[in-house]
């Protein structure tokens, strides 16, 4: 069976793995998401259902035929069912724990299966196949009377089981009659009754996020897609530091090329970019704790770029035993520079290297360990940084409302901002081989000033809200310029250029400009005539450092669909926002790509940006609540 996409993730803000449509485990990290993949069957090129399948936790039924997954309610916990011939099978139910103990959340690295017979007595193999060294070697093994431990480059975990150990370290198959209980987690003694606990973690797992979800406030259209949308932009946070990563995976390719074409990128690290649109998503629906969560790591990266002065600390401890990690202080040392992306715990330096171990998603190399992004200059970063936090100034539901000392530290953001907004970047895309001055940059520069002056002037500072408004107009004054192609009659995606980018559509969402604005309209009637492939939509149709692309971009559709509701298309806005949920997995979820038939995913999953892409158009498109009340 050919790989693919189709696969369920589960988590708890500190855990993820991902899990394939006959319940293995085919994706996890330790000890983080950023870190050495336990199993990577998913990068292996290998079906994970082979006999030497290698980086996968496997619960097999002997003469299988059927297999149905589902997530139980509101909740990442999934329940897969398998059955064989004669109608004898087993339900595992997967999750990480989640819950409040002695007064603080539970959530260790750790994942949960519980195995339970259905009908007659199915015979079944465990196989837990954990890697080292991205995918170098199996995991060194020990056991005890209860226990398994997996010894990894960088992190051992012990698997804890009332099922007869040596089954499963002989992988021998066995009549299942009774439940038995795994969990898989730290390398420490666990002092409870297994299956007991487990039945307790999974209760109180299931209650904490029914409650979370509870607390948003969802449109009265498609509410189970926008929920588990919401609930994977939930497991997509490191909730330790508040960073939030643009996916859980890396090395995706984002089209079928053969090996080495080099599509191949890591996103277990947090864009700025990528954490303010989720963040803009989810407090539209009312989520305020990720927002509370995630300024904590902006005000972290704010005060050390305010002094110019990120820790030398690379990798984490751990991973910097593997090949291929350097660190050091960051290049950009100036005061008030900033980044694209950082690694989750703050690390500036996410040095980029190839991990010879694994030939990559259905063979598709290379596999990249860290971005070499971080040492890019995409300056639009300053106008995400002041837009996920400016709601702080205003809003009274936050248990630390921003302070004029926040400001304080914002303003060399502005600066630098400002200093930048006409200067060339490798732009949203990330160009590797050349610059320009862009226009969705430019945008997002006077984004952080004209905030800048909406958060003054909320706090009674009148000097400085008019210094802002001030830097803003110049902004504007230079957009309006240079950005705009008079024998084309709109905006270019560069200053004096005349190349066409989806992201010219977000000049409406940032409020540069109104929808209705002539400009505007010739702008989004040009980028829907020059980048839409069918239902779908490119990001640019021009070459870049690897070629034409060869497939559209999932979050850019749902800006064409924005663009098209604003433009008055309402109805053709929701059939290609149909289309779209028509395009998610069995698990409700997106990657970041999809061929121009629409009839295959392709790219990192999930896919932050995609989520994001459509709980904004829900909530967008959806008819009123009060057309029921």
């Amino acid at each position: 069976m050919s790989q693919n996409l189709d696969l369920f993730p589960i988590g708890n803000c500190a855990a993820s793995a991902l899990i394939d449509r006959q319940g293995r485990f085919v994706w996890a990290c330790a000890p983080r998401v950023d870190g050495d993949p336990f199993f990577c069957g998913l990068l292996t090129g290998q079906d994970a259902g082979a006999p030497d399948a290698c980086g996968v936790w496997a619960i097999e039924v002997e003469g299988a035929v059927e297999t149905t997954q589902a997530y139980l309610r509101n909740t990442p916990i999934l329940r897969t069912e398998i059955r064989n011939g004669e109608g004898a099978g087993i339900e595992i139910i997967d999750f990480s724990p989640r819950y409040k103990h002695l007064g603080r959340q539970y959530r260790p690295l750790a994942f949960c299966r519980i195995v339970r017979p259905l009908a007659g007595a199915p015979r079944v193999r465990i196989r837990v196949r954990p890697m080292m060294n991205y995918g170098e070697r199996p995991c060194y093994l020990t056991s005890g009377s209860n226990h398994v431990r997996y010894v990894g480059a960088v992190a051992t975990l012990r698997l804890t089981t009332d099922a007869p150990v040596s089954h499963i370290v002989e992988e021998r198959v066995f009549r299942l009659e009774e439940p038995i209980s795994l969990f898989l987690g730290p390398d420490e003694g666990f002092d409870a009754e297994v299956a007991t606990t487990a039945a307790r973690m999974l209760r109180e797992t299931t209650d904490y996020w029914r409650g979370w979800v509870r607390t948003l406030s969802v449109p009265l259209e498609w509410q189970e897609a926008v929920i588990r949308a919401a609930i994977t932009l939930k497991l997509c946070a490191y909730e330790e530091t508040g960073a939030i990563v643009a996916a859980l995976t890396t090395s995706l390719p984002e089209h079928a090329a053969e090996a080495g074409a080099g599509r191949n990128w890591d996103y277990r690290y947090c864009w700025l970019r990528d954490a303010y649109y989720v963040v803009q998503a989810l407090n539209r629906l009312g989520a305020a704790d990720m927002l509370e969560n995630y300024l904590v790591y902006l005000r972290n990266l704010v005060d050390q770029a305010s002094r110019g002065d990120m820790a030398p600390s690379g990798a984490p401890v751990a991973q910097r035993e593997l090949p291929g990690f350097e660190h050091g202080h960051t290049p950009n040392g100036k005061a008030g520079h900033v980044q694209p992306v950082y690694g989750v715990g703050l690390e500036p330096v996410l040095t980029e290297w190839i991990a010879p171990h694994l030939p990559g998603y259905r063979g598709i190399g290379p596999v990249r360990v860290g971005n070499q992004a971080h040492e890019h200059l995409q300056h639009d970063v300053y106008g995400q940084i002041v837009l996920s936090t400016v709601q702080a100034f205003f809003d009274e539901r936050l248990l630390r409302p921003a302070t004029i000392a926040d400001f304080k530290a914002l303003e060399p953001i502005g600066e630098r901002a400002f200093e930048l907004h006409d200067k060339p970047d490798a732009s949203l895309w990330e160009f590797r081989g050349r610059e320009a001055t862009h226009t969705y940059s430019s945008v997002m520069c006077w984004a952080a000033c004209d905030r800048l002056g909406n958060a003054a002037a909320r706090l009674g500072l009148g000097d400085r809200a008019d210094y802002w408004n001030g830097k803003a107009a110049q902004i504007r004054k230079t957009i309006e310029t240079r950005a705009w192609n008079e024998a084309e009659g709109r905006f270019a995606a560069t200053f004096g250029g005349d190349e066409l980018d989806a992201s010219l559509l977000q000049m409406v969402d940032v409020r540069f400009l109104p929808a209705d604005d002539p400009r505007m309209q010739a702008t989004m009637a040009a980028v829907e005539q020059g980048l839409r492939r069918g239902p779908y939509m490119l990001r640019y149709a021009i070459p870049d450092d690897f070629g034409l692309p060869e497939t559209a971009f999932n979050f850019c559709t749902f800006w064409l669909i924005e663009a098209l509701h604003l433009s008055g298309r309402t109805d053709e806005a929701r059939q290609l926002f149909e289309e779209m949920l028509g395009r998610r997995t069995a698990a409700g979820l997106l990657s970041e790509d999809i061929t121009f038939d629409g009839g295959e995913l392709w790219g990192n999953y999930p896919q932050t940006y995609s989520l994001v892409g459509l709980i904004n158009c829900a909530n967008l498109l959806s008819k009123s609540w009060q057309s029921i009340r």
